[in-house]
């Protein structure tokens, strides 16, 4: 009997479509239990190996979600349950998380902004910080500090912005860009919104 491998969860039972899903997969669709909908694919095991190509199909399923308009609360890579009934048990137990997580993500999305400095050149990091957050912040609805992994990083942040603020944000870093054109800003997403999202949702058996 196949298990059920968890992409993320959505408003609605509604989400089915073909494409290359995780572990060979082809088809993604919904269970779903009292209109919370856990976005799934068929799976023959409950602890599935994190290769690159299937964190790529996993991002790429919620992508596609996210492209056609839904709002997910995203799942890390792995989760998998053994029967429909667990997966509905889950909904169930955690279904208030999800519906505030729901209600945080809805008709947002997650971009990431990254600034970053020549090896030699010595920057009022924060100068930058507030020069950053005074064009940024007034447009997302929220944002976290991610870990500075190098030492050429000035800043490292995700944002969540309305679907419909994506111009109003991108001309934003554009205009930082602009003016602070000794710097390199790294501007990626949209993201399923990973960074705004806590919901565990217990054991997998």
């Amino acid at each position: 009997m196949s298990n059920r491998y968890v992409y993320g969860i959505v408003d609605g039972d509604d989400v089915s479509f073909e494409t290359e899903a995780v572990a060979g997969a082809e088809q993604v669709y919904t269970i779903s239990h009292r209109r919370l909908g856990a976005v799934v694919s068929d799976i023959d095991t409950t602890e599935p190996e994190q290769t690159d190509e299937d964190a790529r199909r996993h991002d790429d399923v919620l992508r596609e979600i996210m492209d056609d308009g839904q709002s997910i609360v995203p799942m890390q890579f792995g989760m998998a349950f053994e029967s429909d009934r667990t997966l509905k048990n889950v909904l169930r137990g955690a279904r208030p998380a999800f519906r505030r997580a729901l209600n945080d993500v809805d008709g947002r999305i997650e971009l990431g902004v990254k600034v970053v400095r020549d090896e030699d050149d010595d920057v009022d990091q924060e100068a930058i910080e507030e020069a950053v957050a005074d064009e940024l912040e007034p447009i997302a609805a929220q944002s976290v500090a991610n870990g500075l992994f190098s030492n050429r990083l000035v800043l490292n942040r995700s944002y969540l912005v309305d679907r419909d603020d994506r111009e109003a944000f991108d001309e934003a870093v554009a205009s930082l860009e602009e003016e602070h054109d000794d710097l390199t800003f790294r501007y990626t997403g949209p993201f399923a919104p990973y960074s705004f999202v806590d919901v565990k949702i217990g054991a997998q058996g």
